[in-house]
Order: C-alpha cells, then sequence, then structure tokens
C-alpha cells in the first residue's frame, strides 16, 4: 500500500475523532512515512513498517480520552430547529433520569468489579497476617513449655502460609483480568462513539 492510501484508510478509520486530532495524528504519520523514506526505504516498505492501519487506528483510540469523544459526537452539526429544541426542553423530565440511570448502571458495574479485586486481597492479606501472627504464637508457646498448643499454632500457621501462596497467583490473575475486562469496555463505549459518527 502506498502512503496516499495509507493516509486515506487511517483517515477514514479516524473519522469519529475531533477535526483537529485526526488532522494532527495524520500529520504525524505522514511525517513518519516521509522520515522512514529519507531513511532509505521504499513508499510501500516504509509504510508497512509503521503497520496496519486497524492496530493503529486501535491504539488511537485507546490514547484519546472518553470524554473528547463524548464531546465531539455531542457538538450539533447544525442549527436545531425550534420544534427540536421544544421537543428536548420537554423531553427534559424523561430523558435526563435515563442518562443519569445508565450512567449509574456503568459506575456501579466498574466499582462491584474492583470491590471484588480488593476484598480478594483483603484476604490475602489477613492470611500472611494470620500466618505470621500463628507462627509467633506458636513458638511463644512452645518457649513457655505448652507444645501441643504451639504445635497447633505452627501447623495453622503453615496452612494460612499455604493459602497465601495460592491466593497471592489467584488475587494477581483476578487483577490482570479486572484490568483487561475494564480497559476492553472503554475501547468498547469509545468505539461506539466512534461507528455512530460514521453512521451519521
Amino acid at each position: 500500500m502506498n502512503k496516499q492510501e495509507f493516509l486515506a484508510r487511517l483517515g477514514e478509520g479516524l473519522s469519529g475523532l475531533p477535526r483537529a486530532e485526526a488532522e494532527e495524528r495524520l500529520a504525524f504519520y505522514n511525517e513518519m512515512v516521509d522520515d522512514r523514506m529519507e531513511e532509505g526505504l521504499g513508499e510501500e516498505d516504509a509504510v508497512a513498517a509503521i503497520g496496519p492501519v486497524e492496530e493503529l487506528t486501535a491504539q488511537i483510540l485507546a490514547e484519546t480520552p472518553l470524554a473528547l469523544l463524548v464531546k465531539e459526537r455531542m457538538k450539533p452539526k447544525r442549527r436545531l430547529r425550534g420544534w427540536e429544541l421544544t421537543l428536548l426542553v420537554l423531553g427534559f423530565p424523561l430523558w435526563l433520569p435515563l442518562l443519569i440511570a445508565a450512567f449509574a448502571v456503568l459506575l456501579s458495574l466498574y466499582i462491584v468489579i474492583w470491590a471484588v479485586i480488593v476484598s480478594l486481597w483483603a484476604v490475602e492479606v489477613s492470611f500472611i497476617a494470620g500466618a505470621v501472627g500463628g507462627a509467633a504464637a506458636g513458638v511463644w508457646l512452645l518457649c513457655r513449655g505448652q507444645g501441643s498448643q504451639g504445635l497447633v499454632f505452627l501447623a495453622g500457621a503453615l496452612l494460612l502460609a499455604g493459602l497465601a501462596v495460592f491466593l497471592f497467583f489467584g488475587c494477581r490473575a483476578a487483577t490482570r483480568g479486572a484490568g483487561a475486562l475494564t480497559k476492553k469496555l472503554a475501547l468498547r463505549v469509545k468505539s461506539l462513539f466512534l461507528r455512530k459518527e460514521k453512521e451519521a
């Protein structure tokens, strides 16, 4: 693919971004292709070295703040007519609570996901604290001559230490999964704004 085709496809992929933002990105990649060509690469090789257009648009979308996309999407493309403005004002008691409810549902889902992760880590910390405390109590009881009770505390501490090791790997995997899920949800919401912009 040559430079013009690459920039045209990239421009289509960025059509939902604000015009100034899209033009800035296109100018950046135009300059990047030119720099690679000055280094001795052919036009098609320079374009190929940058990467696939789909990956670039996904990366740019991930870096673009959601607020910027919403602001661009909410800008009217033309002046509202009188009857449209009247419908917006009269429908305000209906659409505003629905918008608030949708936002509250999304926010509560986000909070629930991370509350589970925080709870798992809290259990992990309590297992570690129990293992350390049980070991200290077991040693103290053994030193005082209470061997059977000291051994029970040491066995409990060993059990909690083993559980803490296993739970650590589970907590780490759950945290990574929640982070990936959160990122995918954010990209999905952003892509909805871009898709609607393209369809409009």
